[in-house]
């Protein structure tokens, strides 16, 4: 979205979650701003190839200990992968240097791409993430669970809906809520463009195999902004926190209330900080 010779602005998107759910209305603020937005669905989900054939064989249980102290384990892939994906992305648009924001698991491939790649990015906006390192606050259980148990084989598409609808209100801010409604209306779009649960798993894998993050982070040198909600029940404000710390003279921003979801009612307040530090990251050129 917008005009190519706009500075760029690479959206990366969290676990099991397309391109689509970077709103347009979050794009068209970017882009009103003065920049180039490009969306695009990680490997395994949406629109993109599948890695059919990659199993995920161990105890998840077991891996999911190993990721809260840190630990690496046996996975198909791993978020320094994804972030390979990135920078397979924009070498195929020929672009040299992005602006990049992260969300979720968006925003550990963000960590991993800054670090590794620090001559590819401009500035560097994460939204409710974590470097995964041990003892880090785990996630409420409520909010946990769907992630580890997806639906039966056997389930309709309007179960399927609900089941994703009733996860986001679970994950999302409370005091911005969106209607059922709106939350059907954006499972029911999903699951119409591109239902695959098994990109699902392997994704989660990603995340609980790789280990911590802290060694990317720490070499991340472009201008950073890290927004994170005091209500997010998915991945814990201290999540923030340790990106924050990790990354010299970043920006850390709490809001009240917001939890693992980009409310419209917060669009203003959250692109107003992103277009602030795109612009630190055009100084620091």
């Amino acid at each position: 979205m917008g005009d190519e010779n706009d500075p760029p602005v690479l959206l990366i998107m969290g676990l099991g979650c397309q391109l689509i759910t970077w709103s347009l209305e979050f794009c068209e603020r970017l882009v009103d701003a003065g920049y180039r937005v490009i969306r695009f669905d990680n490997r395994d989900i949406g629109l993109s190839s599948k890695i059919e054939g990659a199993r995920v064989t161990g105890n998840p249980l077991l891996r999911l200990v190993r990721h809260e102290l840190g630990m690496s384990s046996s996975v198909p892939y791993t978020i320094e992968d994804m972030a390979m994906d990135t920078v397979g992305l924009i070498d195929h648009l020929g672009i040299d240097k992005v602006h990049v924001v992260g969300a979720s698991m968006g925003g550990m491939i963000t960590q991993v791409f800054a670090g590794a790649y620090p001559n590819r990015v401009l500035s560097v906006s994460i939204l409710f993430s974590s470097t995964n390192q041990k003892f880090l606050p785990p996630p409420d259980v409520k909010a946990l669970l769907p992630l580890f148990k997806p639906a039966p084989k056997n389930a309709s598409r309007q179960q399927i809906i609900e089941r994703s609808a009733a996860t986001f209100a679970t994950i999302g801010s409370k005091k911005y809520a969106s209607t059922r409604e709106e939350r059907l209306a954006d499972a029911a779009a999903a699951y119409d463009r591109n239902y695959y649960p098994q990109g699902l798993i392997r994704q989660l894998a990603a995340i609980t195999g790789t280990g911590s993050l802290a060694r990317w982070t720490k070499r991340i040198t472009a201008p950073t902004v890290v927004v994170h909600g005091t209500s997010d029940p998915l991945v814990r404000p201290a999540g923030g926190k340790a990106i924050a710390r990790a990354v010299a003279g970043s920006e850390l921003i709490l809001i009240d209330g917001m939890g693992h979801d980009l409310p419209n009612a917060l669009l203003d307040r959250i692109t107003a900080a992103f277009v602030k530090n795109f612009a630190e990251g055009a100084r620091a050129i």
